[in-house]
């Protein structure tokens, strides 16, 4: 047999080798992974489930996960161990910041072009002079009654009226 003969093979058995031992290498690590829980730290579930782990045993895992719901996992069950932080910001909504005396950037850039004498400028227009706000809706409008809105409402007075699909509409 000839060298070219082989080397479809040779290339073929080499790609096998590399695929089984990157999976070896990740389902290491995931037991690995598994073994560091500890009670106290946050789990995802494969399920997508977060939760705390309660306690550890050799093949399943105890999860608090919520008060007074205590669920009972395989550990092979657990997708990823979270650090505190990652928890906390995902299942609580806490930002862990590390630049905490750092500028603070806006969500949006009106607040950059503002000045604090624009924002009283448009305060007056819609407060009062003790500082609450003025409601500017139409509520007291039927009691004013004006030329334009008189022939808008002769024409809905002579509309049909529509019934709400009762006996008449069958």
């Amino acid at each position: 047999m000839s060298l070219v003969t082989l080397l479809p093979f040779v290339v073929l058995i080499g790609a096998m080798f590399l695929m089984t031992r990157s999976a070896k290498k990740k389902q290491q690590q995931a037991v690995d992974m598994r073994n560091q829980m500890q009670p106290g730290s946050g789990v995802r579930t494969i399920g997508g489930m977060y939760a705390t782990v309660k306690e550890v045993s050799e093949d399943t895992v105890l999860l608090d996960a919520g008060p007074g719901v205590e669920l009972l996992f395989a550990k092979n069950s657990i997708g990823a161990v979270l650090t505190d932080d990652e928890y906390n910001r995902i299942v609580h909504g806490i930002e862990h910041d590390l630049k905490s005396d750092a500028d603070i950037v806006p969500d949006d850039a009106s607040s950059l072009t503002e000045t604090d004498a624009s924002h009283a400028d448009d305060s007056d227009d819609t407060a009062d002079k003790d500082g609450r706000s003025v409601d500017l809706g139409k509520k007291d409008a039927p009691d004013e009654q004006t030329a334009d809105s008189e022939p808008a409402q002769a024409d809905k007075e002579d509309d049909p009226k529509k019934s709400d699909g009762g006996s008449e509409a069958k």
